[in-house]
């Protein structure tokens, strides 16, 4: 094996497995999708750290252990409609096109955009496509979503996101308050939404997902 192999091997038995990710169509992603493809040139060194890796300011590619356990509590099925929101450069998309039937990505950085969509074609990711615009309007024209993830932090999810989720869909977020935040799963039934709390995780809040502060005297 390459040692980018072995690093992928080594990323899923001490990160993914012991976070209880035991799906296997997760598993056997992360040990396919070549993370060091997706991240700044100059970070594959430190691809498959335990940490987020930075692709610009505010922008990361999420923790692997984190990335598992939401798609694990978001539970895709290989015949579902996904929109993958703030792709970066295409890692999240390119697992995800393993658990779905097709992956819808979001992406407002027109640079990270063509390089996602490059790469996702040059490593044979057919049934996906990056679609260049604002994180928070999602991409109406392609949904409803059986599923909706969102590859950073929120404060709040914007209605009109949530108005392109199937009924009985999921959508999974991590919902930050100052450092520290929780990844959050939500159902939506009967236009309603509902959020459980998934696991602990941290990631920079995207833009057009923070709360809307009103003035206090």
């Amino acid at each position: 094996m390459t040692d980018f192999q072995t690093r992928r091997v080594v990323m899923v038995d001490t990160q993914v497995r012991p976070s209880d990710v035991t799906k296997f169509p997760i598993i056997d992603a992360m040990l396919t999708v070549p993370r060091e493809v997706y991240v700044p040139r100059d970070k594959r060194e430190a691809a498959y750290i335990g940490e987020n890796v930075e692709l610009r300011q505010g922008r990361v590619v999420m923790e692997p252990r984190s990335m598992a356990r939401l798609l694990d509590a978001l539970d895709m099925q290989p015949d579902e409609l996904v929109l993958d929101v703030g792709c970066g450069l295409g890692y999240s998309s390119a697992i995800i096109a393993r658990l779905a039937d097709a992956v819808v990505a979001v992406e407002e950085d027109e640079v990270m955009a063509a390089e996602a969509q490059r790469t996702l074609s040059q490593e044979a990711v057919d049934n996906a496509a990056v679609i260049l615009g604002p994180l928070a309007a999602g991409s109406v024209k392609h949904g409803p979503y059986d599923v909706i993830t969102i590859q950073g932090g929120v404060e709040q999810v914007p209605a009109g996101l949530l108005d392109q989720l199937k009924d009985g869909g999921r959508i999974g977020a991590i919902f930050m308050e100052g450092q520290l935040g929780v990844a959050r799963v939500g159902h939506k039934s009967d236009g309603r939404m509902s959020w459980r709390f998934a696991f602990n995780a941290s990631a920079p809040v995207l833009a057009g997902f923070a709360a809307q502060r009103g003035f206090t005297l």
